[in-house]
């Protein structure tokens, strides 16, 4: 009895396993299904492109978007777009549209990245001036420059003369030493300005020194400073109040807009003096 049961196991284990590597082999033989999805080609950057590049058949590669979900305004051929420059950066794998590129007789470089009515303006800087490094293209900046009206060690004076200035491009380049002769590297950063200010930022950066100071992006303030001098950064003379954000017409700086600073009078020589528990403040004339 014991012996004729386990026959009729050993034959119910050996059937299934028959059964299931039968079942096996027969799905592994069969055909798998594929569903051919509609695609179109799209013209896309091979590797991540600065602004101003111009486009060569080596920067780019053709992928398949599923149609229907392709951007607006791409390429379909790489010869479409090679000799044409980038208005805006673009990174590895990003599509190449028609709205970041130059027109055709534009051609490449800084130039065609500059809009109508600005300028682009260059000044050299060191890792102080340009914020540790931190001051890059798309960044926007205040210049404060320092200076001295009369040559005169007193009358020097540190003030905002630009504000909300858009940086173009930050890099080094090579020059020559003046001395040596030897090759020295530079720190050189762009600005995008208008021509009022283009003169500004040129006589602050040849007559005094100039400091960048980096800005929040989405800070659009732009607050009146009085410029600060030695007396009042030493606390002998009490600094003015500070004006509130201001613009060309209604008050408020325009978000994107540079901004220049007025002017404002320094304050007057003052001298406080103190008899007993009562103090006072004359004004020197």
């Amino acid at each position: 009895m014991r012996n004729r049961l386990f026959a009729v196991l050993a034959i119910a284990v050996l059937a299934g396993g028959g059964l299931a590597y039968g079942t096996y082999n027969m799905m592994q033989n069969q055909p798998v299904k594929t569903v051919a999805m509609a695609t179109q080609p799209v013209v896309v950057a091979s590797a991540d492109l600065a602004l101003g590049s111009e486009l060569k058949a080596e920067d780019l590669q053709v992928v398949s978007f599923p149609s229907g979900q392709v951007p607006e305004g791409t390429f379909a051929k790489p010869q479409d777009v090679v000799g044409r420059g980038l208005i805006v950066p673009v990174v590895k794998s990003e599509p190449i549209l028609n709205a970041k590129l130059a027109s055709k007789e534009a051609g490449a470089g800084l130039p065609p990245v500059i809009p109508e009515g600005m300028r682009a303006v260059s000044v050299r800087v060191n890792e102080v001036v340009g914020v540790a490094g931190y001051v890059l293209p798309g960044t926007r900046v205040d210049v404060v420059c320092t200076q001295s009206p009369s040559s005169s060690p007193g009358d020097m004076m540190s003030k905002v003369v630009l504000a909300n200035v858009q940086v173009l491009t930050a890099g080094t380049r090579l020059e020559q030493d003046k001395d040596g002769g030897k090759p020295m590297q530079v720190t050189v950063v762009t600005l995008l300005v208008t021509p009022e200010q283009s003169e500004r930022l040129a006589l602050a950066s040849t007559e005094g020194k100039i400091q960048l100071a980096l800005r929040n992006p989405l800070d659009q303030g732009s607050p009146q400073t009085p410029g600060i001098k030695p007396p009042t950064l030493m606390g002998a003379v009490r600094a003015p109040a500070v004006a509130t954000t201001r613009s060309a017409s209604s008050g408020k700086a325009k978000p994107g807009q540079p901004v220049t600073m007025e002017s404002a009078a320094p304050p007057a020589p003052a001298v406080e003096m103190i008899r007993g528990d009562k103090r006072a403040t004359e004004i020197i004339k």
